[in-house]
């Protein structure tokens, strides 16, 4: 059997502009990515507490679009904000037809989301914080915690972080809210 393609994403803001990356790799344990893309937007949503969404859901799409279609796709933050509420990964999921399993990981604690799994890896004490939807969240959280990389994230999203904080896109695209 296949392993699954997963792709990572991840987005950096710069003023009214965004860079938002992906890398898709095949299987939760891979070393290596398979492909990546990088976009740029315009127009940017400011923040507003409670809505990230808003402002982060037309970036991850438009370089989810830029790649090979995923099987599962993971980002960096919550799935479920708890009591109910959507986070980014619900609404993603949402926008991606329900066909696509969402899988959350966040680096730091949101309080109101007590169904969050916390995960360690390496030698750190801090946690990283596990949600999901499509895939059971305990399945998610062991996934995430074989993929590859000695420390706390591991290496594939680091790899992504890294890549949307330091790309220079060639062009931005305007966003319209959300898709």
């Amino acid at each position: 059997m296949t392993p699954p393609l997963i792709a990572c994403l991840d987005v950096d803001y710069r003023g009214d502009t965004a860079v938002a990356a992906a890398i898709w790799f095949r299987g939760w344990a891979a070393e290596r990515e398979e492909a990546h893309a990088v976009a740029g937007f315009s127009g940017i949503a400011p923040y507003e507490p409670g809505e990230f969404y808003r402002r982060e859901l037309p970036c991850l799409l438009g370089v989810l679009r830029a790649g090979p279609a995923a099987d599962i796709v993971v980002v960096d933050g919550y799935v479920s904000l708890g009591q109910g509420r959507a986070g980014l990964g619900a609404h993603l999921f949402e926008a991606l037809d329900r066909k696509m399993p969402v899988v959350g990981v966040a680096k730091t604690a949101y309080r109101s989301a007590p169904e969050a799994i916390e995960l360690r890896r390496g030698q750190s004490g801090s946690p990283l914080f596990v949600t999901a939807v499509g895939i059971d969240a305990a399945l998610a959280a062991q996934e995430v915690k074989r993929m590859h990389g000695p420390y706390r994230v591991p290496t594939l999203l680091r790899n992504v972080d890294q890549r949307a904080r330091t790309a220079m896109p060639d062009r931005f695209e305007p966003t319209s809210g959300t898709s």
